[in-house]
């Protein structure tokens, strides 16, 4: 249970007033909540093969009803939510799981949420369901390391609205920007406010470096950066986060995108993902001295698998226009230590310090005995908003068990380490350029995501023809070629994910 001080801080009410956190949460724990607080509506929530949220509405009629919702939960058309369901036998359960359960922001009638599972007809986990398969690979990685996959993810997004005469916009100048030069903040802090109040682990938020102005509108990008937590509880908290700032957006009446391009030269925006290997709840990536052997064969692992990955990650045509050399995107397959072009990157862990920075800035403190150092952690720099989150973590869960099994993997990260500039660097192998290739290359691999069961065959099947049909196979050429327009293709895929 959470002690007396982390309870009272805790901003999630339903953590504050059960007195322990949520993955203790009982059944009885929520129906008493419901019946003590006055909640008249129960939303069962869950992520649709689209990667949006999902939502079914009961109206609370009994004790008895509500249990059983929570019991049970109910039937849903599989086949209206996944490609690879057929209609001939689409029905799925959908069961709640309590340790999820949030009070609804948005609502005006007093509405507790809850995310829900997959079950098949024999009750048992869809095992095509996105989060099953994470699950799976979790577990495939515990079984063989001992390790599980954490990890923490870096929503970037775009907020259009008229433009400002008063303090204007300032092209590429929007990093850590404050008021009133920077846009929408209230946004930005209403979005975090709401997601931890949820639940949600959030580490900050703040403005991005892309700003413009195009035809009397505003673009002005942010970012909201999670904390690192269980590979499922970030997929989920990535899925809420876009519903939470779509939501917010539509009450100031402006637009959110988290497409990876909105304009030719100007800054795109990305998913990159922080991970971290734990076991026995210790951090693997670092003994507080640098880098561990774990660590460098897991990005052996990350680069080895990085262009079939993109296949979850990057999964629609502009997300390979964001993957161009001088953007701050990668597209050469390396790493490196907080080098921004490079795919994997390995940023500052506050390794090989002691106490004398924060004695620096603050004088009159006594000295610290120990600092924690479980601060290190590998960055995924290629995927975009449009990633199927589960899937994608399901797949950097797959490329650390294999960089932690198969031989040679930690020299392979070291023939691939790169210092400067990665595109000036030759001779590395590159990103896959559309979508048509990352589904090329993700059936090349097929056999490694298959393994120990974690991804069906049906699924890699379904998913590989779906980045085949969007049909950008010469997506370069047509747009040279005038075929086809950026802004046709931005407007085509604006509210992806």
């Amino acid at each position: 249970m959470l002690s007396t001080d982390t309870v009272s801080l805790s901003p999630n009410p339903l953590v504050a007033a059960l007195g322990k956190p949520a993955k203790e949460f009982t059944k009885a724990d929520i129906i008493g909540y419901i019946e003590d607080n006055g909640i008249r509506m129960l939303n069962l929530r869950y992520i649709g093969g689209d990667g949006r949220l999902k939502t079914l509405n009961f109206a609370i009629q009994s004790k008895a009803h509500l249990d059983r919702v929570l019991t049970l939960g109910e039937r849903v058309d599989g086949s209206s939510l996944f490609a690879f369901v057929e209609a001939t036998s689409s029905d799925l359960y959908v069961v709640p799981r309590l340790a999820t359960s949030f009070l609804n922001p948005f609502s005006h009638i007093p509405t507790l949420d809850i995310l829900c599972g997959f079950y098949d007809v024999d009750g048992k986990p869809l095992a095509s369901a996105p989060q099953e398969i994470l699950r799976k690979a979790q577990r495939a990685l515990k079984e063989e390391t001992g390790c599980e996959l954490q990890a923490l993810g870096e929503l970037e997004y775009y907020l259009f609205s008229d433009e400002e005469d008063l303090f204007p916009v300032e092209p590429q100048r929007g990093y850590h920007e404050s008021g009133p030069f920077s846009k929408w903040e209230s946004v930005r802090t209403e979005t975090l406010l709401h997601l931890v109040s949820m639940g949600c682990s959030v580490k900050y938020a703040h403005s991005e470096v892309g700003n413009f102005v195009s035809d009397g509108r505003q673009m002005v990008q942010q970012e909201i950066e999670f904390l690192p937590v269980d590979a499922l509880d970030a997929a989920d908290q990535m899925v809420l986060a876009k519903w939470v700032l779509r939501e917010v957006a539509h009450s100031y009446g402006i637009h959110v995108s988290f497409s990876p391009k909105i304009a030719v030269g100007q800054a795109g925006s990305g998913m990159h993902f922080h991970t971290r290997l734990v076991k026995d709840g210790v951090n693997q990536f670092s003994t507080g001295s640098g880098l561990t052997e774990t660590a460098l064969k897991v990005i052996g692992g990350y680069l080895s698998h990085a262009a079939s990955l993109t296949a979850f990650g990057n999964t629609v045509p502009t997300s390979f226009l964001r993957l161009v050399p001088h953007q701050e995107a990668p597209t050469a397959i390396c790493w490196g230590d907080r080098n921004r072009s490079v795919l994997v990157r390995v940023p500052l862990g506050w390794q090989n310090i002691d106490d004398s920075m924060f004695r620096d800035a603050n004088p009159a403190e006594p000295p610290i005995d120990e600092l924690p150092n479980d601060s290190q952690t590998v960055e995924l720099r290629s995927p975009d908003g449009s990633a199927a989150v589960h899937l994608l973590l399901a797949g950097i869960a797959v490329a650390a068990r294999i960089g932690l099994t198969e031989p040679g993997m930690a020299d392979y990260a070291r023939e691939r380490k790169v210092d400067g500039d990665a595109s000036q660097t030759p001779d590395l192998d590159q990103l896959p350029g559309s979508c048509f290739e990352a589904a090329g290359r993700l059936l090349t691999q097929r056999e490694d995501y298959e393994a120990k069961g974690v991804f069906p065959a049906g699924l890699i099947d379904s998913w590989a023809s779906h980045l085949v049909a969007l049909g950008d196979m010469h997506l370069r050429d047509d747009l040279a070629d005038s075929r086809i327009s950026v802004e046709e293709l931005v407007e085509r895929y604006f509210h992806i994910g």
